[in-house]
């Protein structure tokens, strides 16, 4: 007989909003605890410490409008967020400092997340919703220079951008539970969840994506779902945040 789904380990609560942005990140003080930060609608960034379950560091520089992403770049000092002020801010957090050192302004209004993809040191490539309502714009950074812009064919209708990844191999797959906020892959490349309209989260098996496990905690829909970055999976976590103020903490990890 299957196991019955666990419960979260920990909830962190004091957000103040609906949590829309997880990220974790290694390599703090104490590298088998892993930082977790955290966008909220009410515009601040949270840095959690998951030994203490609190919040050490908040951050406000997005004029009170909702985050849709965080994450960092290369290390946990260096920070990227993107907020519903259309702005896209990068962030120095060494030593102490809450600084915002840098902006891409997207001129897009919508709620689609950008995407990062490290293509040699210190050097990303990131994807956003373009001003043009159907376009992706793709940037590099630190500098800003534009790659390319990603047009529709003409005479298409795609609508919007929503969702969007940069990445080097792809497949797809038909999932029965529609609505869903966010997906995030483990680093091992092991399992994938995803965060639904439905309040509940879907742990799959990546290779075949066969459905392992409903996580039912939160009381309104997740929007958002990260792992840690810890390099062996019976380390790792998984991180749930929900339109209820609530950021669920799991520990999800397979025998092979």
């Amino acid at each position: 007989m299957a196991l019955p789904p666990p419960d979260p380990q920990f909830v962190l609560r004091g957000t103040g909003a609906a949590v829309h942005a997880l990220h974790f990140s290694c390599g703090g003080q104490e590298p088998d605890i892993p930082v977790l930060f955290s966008g909220s609608e009410n515009g601040y960034v949270h840095v959690w410490n998951l030994k203490t379950h609190r919040v050490d560091t908040v951050l406000d520089g997005h004029g009170k409008k909702s985050i849709c992403c965080v994450e960092t770049m290369g290390g946990k000092t260096r920070l990227l967020s993107q907020g519903r002020d259309q702005r896209i801010c990068l962030w120095d957090l060494a030593e102490g400092r809450t600084s915002v050192t840098d902006c891409v302004f997207t001129e897009n209004v919508g709620f689609c997340r950008c995407s990062l993809l490290e293509v040699a040191a210190g050097r990303w490539l990131m994807a956003m919703a373009a001003k043009a309502l159907e376009e992706v714009q793709v940037l590099e950074l630190p500098s800003k220079t534009s790659v390319c812009t990603l047009k529709p064919a003409v005479g298409a209708k795609l609508g919007m951008p929503m969702c969007l990844k940069l990445w080097q191999v792809y497949k797809t797959h038909h999932l029965v539970n529609a609505g869903i906020s966010d997906i995030a892959i483990r680093p091992d490349k092991k399992i994938l969840a995803t965060g639904g309209w439905d309040h509940r989260i879907r742990i799959f098996g990546w290779k075949k994506l066969k459905p392992l496990a409903v996580l039912d905690y939160h009381a309104a829909t997740v929007h958002c779902v990260a792992f840690s970055d810890h390099r062996s999976p019976r380390e790792g976590l998984l991180a749930a945040g929900s339109k209820d103020h609530r950021i669920s903490i799991w520990s999800i990890y397979t025998e092979t």
